[in-house]
């Protein structure tokens, strides 16, 4: 288990190690020196291996987690995504491709993002993690020969043990609250916490291994920065000087024999930026494809799968904000500011979400007051305004106070508090029931459907006992007549789709008799995207519970018999009999809520 986990952690701290990590931890070593390293550094790792201690702790699988949070926090996760590709693209071509080759080279920067994204999209994450651990020992390799190059320049080793000022104070803590909050809005680091887990691996072992090679990626970069030295500042818009270029420039300096090493610099900055865009195109594909083939939207029946779940769209938007960006002369932290003030608040919520604490998450609000934070932050930057710096996290995680409050405060008498049990293997209570005569023959009780019958000895079979087929039969009828009441207008000749059983089970228990009184009942217990789950029970006045089952139902093209996702003429005939715990059912119970206040 151990060996299996150790594996995992080249991919771990190289999918981590985007543009955020990789340049600012130049810029940051031949500014503030070496604490100042240091204090962006252990953060940084520290939230890495945090997050897998805390996921890899929990009883709960990743995997269920994920499935839990994609609902809620599936914007959030995805703008995530996207800002961390734009920040890894941005800082390649600014603080890389430009300073080795010149602006007009922009065309090869272009054929190795796609180059990147097409090995996310044609391996696997098991494959990725093989590819990762042989390009990590490719740019160790070229990384120790550019740190013996560049040691031999006049501008080598003059980095201070740390050269502080106000703005270094004023960003200490958005570097704590931004880094230890990171990971858990990151798809990348969700889908291989669920991978270990599913091989049987530790999760805790695995990133904590990964936080200390993330460590030390992070100082092989500190190093390439000291030995490089203080060349190339870039002055962005703000008028501030920039250091994230250093090594390239010095790189691209370097004369006669050893002008060569340069490829060097190439090869360990297209690893941080392969490795990035890879990791990132898998993880958002998977989740994308996941989240699709749960979603009971109308809307993506009409949008192809591979398309749905395809994370070009965003890997497009992420060069188009790092082109701009580059454009307008930006510098890499107002990239990095998101990370500090818009997305504290949500990840501040999924962790007590993870810990135990109960759904209290607006995402509206946290947004409102991450954005709010962000303006804070940019007024404190420029001059620089220390305390301005320091309350901007702060004020961003207002946002998840009600979650933290929640995660510690007992919950109060009288709370409904929804959860979900698989009630499968649960006793079955003894239904009591009217007198045939007194009651309607078929109707709704609440979300169950329920018809009542009498057998008679039409329905027995040549030894006198009930035959069996009928129970099937007498489930059939009161599913047609559950559609006929929620689907009036349905009408078999005209119709666009064909509502097909795809499996049926029963559980026989008991036997009926003739002239017994029979209750079926049958509901709705579950759905995905494309079929829906029928539970039904069968009872007798005098016996209680005779048996018990469910069906799935598919959905078909009448004219090519293609499987369809729900249609929306069900969705809207079935809605207010969907499980409570389907979004399905929460939209309809907010939307009611919004009716009764207008």
């Amino acid at each position: 288990m151990n060996l299996r986990s150790l594996v995992w952690a080249p991919t771990i701290s190289l999918s981590w190690f985007w543009g955020l990590g990789f340049f600012y931890s130049i810029h940051v070593t031949l500014t503030y020196g070496w604490l100042g390293f240091v204090g962006f550094a252990i953060p940084n790792a520290l939230g890495l291996g945090l997050f897998g201690w805390i996921v890899g702790g929990r009883k709960t699988s990743p995997d269920a987690i994920v499935k839990s949070i994609e609902g809620a926090y599936g914007g959030v996760i995805l703008l995530f995504q996207l800002a961390a590709a734009a920040i890894t693209i941005f800082g390649f071509i600014a603080y890389f491709w430009v300073p080795m080759f010149g602006p007009g080279a922009s065309i090869g920067a272009a054929l190795f993002l796609l180059w990147a994204c097409a090995i996310g999209h044609g391996l696997t994450l098991t494959a990725i993690k093989g590819l990762h651990v042989a390009l990590l020992a490719i740019g160790l390799i070229a990384a120790a020969l550019l740190l013996s190059a560049l040691s031999g320049t006049t501008e080598a080793w003059s980095v201070p043990l740390a050269s502080f000022d106000s703005r270094f104070y004023g960003l200490v803590v958005p570097t704590l609250v931004g880094f230890l909050l990171g990971p858990w809005l990151d798809i990348q680091q969700w889908q291989r916490a669920a991978a270990i887990h599913r091989e049987g691996g530790s999760i805790r072992g695995a990133y904590a291994a990964g936080a200390l090679f993330f460590f030390g990626l992070l100082s092989i970069n500190a190093l390439l920065a000291a030995a490089a030295g203080k060349v190339g500042i870039i002055i962005s818009a703000d008028g501030l000087p920039g250091m994230e270029g250093a090594v390239a420039f010095a790189s691209g300096r370097l004369e006669g024999g050893l002008r060569w090493i340069g490829v060097a610099y190439v090869i360990w900055t297209a690893l941080a930026l392969g490795t990035t865009i890879d990791s990132s195109y898998n993880a958002t594909r998977w989740f994308l494809a996941t989240k699709q083939s749960r979603s009971v939207s109308a809307m993506l029946a009409l949008i192809p799968p591979g398309v749905a779940s395809s994370p070009l769209w965003l890997i497009a938007g992420a060069a188009a904000i790092a082109a701009a960006a580059y454009d307008a002369n930006l510098s890499l932290m107002y990239l990095i500011l998101p990370f500090a003030t818009l997305f504290v608040g949500s990840a501040a919520c999924l962790v007590c979400e993870v810990l135990g604490g109960r759904r209290l998450y607006d995402p509206i609000l946290c947004f409102l007051i991450g954005g709010g934070a962000a303006i804070i932050f940019l007024l404190g930057y420029v001059p620089p305004i220390a305390l301005f710096l320091t309350l901007a996290p702060l004020i961003a995680l207002i946002g998840a106070l009600p979650s933290i409050v929640g995660l510690f405060r007992p919950q109060q008498t009288g709370v409904a508090v929804q959860t979900l049990v698989d009630d499968s293997d649960a006793p079955s209570a003894i239904v009591a029931l009217s007198p045939p005569e007194a009651v309607a023959s078929h109707g709704f009780d609440g979300q169950w459907f329920v018809m009542q019958l009498m057998p008679t000895y039409d329905d027995t079979n040549s030894v006198g006992n009930i035959y069996f087929a009928n129970y099937v039969r007498w489930v059939g009828k009161a599913r047609e007549l559950f559609f006929n009441i929620c689907m009036p207008s349905f009408d078999l000749k005209i119709t666009r789709y064909y509502v097909l059983t795809r499996s049926f089970t029963h559980d026989f228990r008991m036997e009926a008799k003739e002239f017994e009184a029979i209750t079926v009942r049958i509901r709705i217990s579950g759905h995905n995207r494309k079929f829906v789950t029928l539970r039904h029970e069968i009872y007798s006045a005098s016996r209680g519970m005779l048996g018990r089952g469910e069906q799935t139902l598919m959905f078909v093209d009448t004219q090519s018999n293609r499987p369809l996702d729900i249609p929306g003429e069900i969705m809207r005939g079935f809605l207010p009999y969907w499980p409570k715990d389907s979004r399905i059912s929460q939209k309809l119970q907010s939307d009611a809520q919004e009716s009764s206040l207008v």
